[in-house]
């Protein structure tokens, strides 16, 4: 059994050591408290038992809880000047030995650690089972979905990964716009700019499992608002990014309509 109200309120007794006044440090924990409720949305609708939902849920709250780490010791999100958040979240639940203090019963232990540590990579490790591989995909849906609602509640800034300023006069790479079309996940390392970091955010787009996840990306306009939000000043930029946008759009109208899950 899963007590989701006593693993909410571990979970702010363990943010609270943390500084909450820091917008990095608050913007990662709202975007926690997003991604468990979008998880269990998510499981809903695959129409997923009740303690399914409870167990999605729950790794939804946990499923960044190395981020604070990673922000108090190096200042940073970007793993690729850090750490990998995925693996040092599982090291405070597992290592540490917090994950008592969420769930009591053991039985979870296997499907949160794989989810969670799955959640961040390229692709999901081969050999789980069903049932990881399920929570695997619900994870990695619900946080690109609340990827994107973030971008648009907080200014571009908090999440770029090379420091600009201003990510509006910064020009789109030939390689990272040509990169895009190919339907596939795209690296950040391979950005040169943050401005390239902002299509690879888009590119996310293609990491997502199911359904449900594309629609309320669409039903809310989130890529399209995003390319607004990003506001090229560079004219060539400007249109490429709005091609990007028609791309992303056809691209799920396709999934949508030709994919069950």
């Amino acid at each position: 059994m899963i007590d989701l109200e006593k693993a909410k309120q571990y979970f702010k007794q363990y943010i609270s050591n943390y500084d909450m006044n820091e917008p990095r440090i608050a913007l990662k924990a709202a975007h926690m408290y997003h991604v468990a409720e979008d998880s269990r949305i998510i499981a809903k609708s695959l129409n997923l038992s009740e303690e399914e939902q409870d167990l999605a849920e729950l790794i939804g709250l946990l499923h960044d809880i190395g981020r604070f780490d990673q922000w108090k010791f190096y200042e940073t999100y970007s793993d690729k000047m850090s750490i990998d958040h995925g693996q040092k979240s599982v090291e405070v639940l597992f290592a540490d030995k917090h994950i008592r203090s969420f769930v009591v019963d053991e039985r979870y232990d296997s499907v949160i650690y794989k989810a969670i540590n799955n959640h961040n990579k390229l692709e999901i490790e081969k050999g789980l089972s069903e049932r990881e591989m399920l929570h695997a995909k619900i994870i990695r849906d619900s946080d690109n979905l609340d990827i994107f609602r973030s971008l648009l509640a907080h200014p571009l800034e908090e999440h770029t990964h090379m420091g600009s300023e201003d990510v509006s006069r910064e020009i789109l790479s030939p390689e990272t716009f040509e990169d895009f079309k190919k339907e596939k996940i795209m690296l950040y390392a391979k950005a040169k700019s943050d401005m390239d970091i902002m299509v690879v955010i888009i590119a996310h787009i293609y990491a997502i499992n199911f359904k449900e996840t594309l629609k309320r990306i669409q039903e809310n306009d989130y890529i399209r608002q995003f390319v607004k939000k990003i506001d090229a000043k560079d004219i060539e930029t400007r249109e490429k990014l709005e091609k990007i946008a028609d791309y992303a759009m056809e691209y799920m109208d396709r999934k949508i309509k030709g994919e069950t899950r």
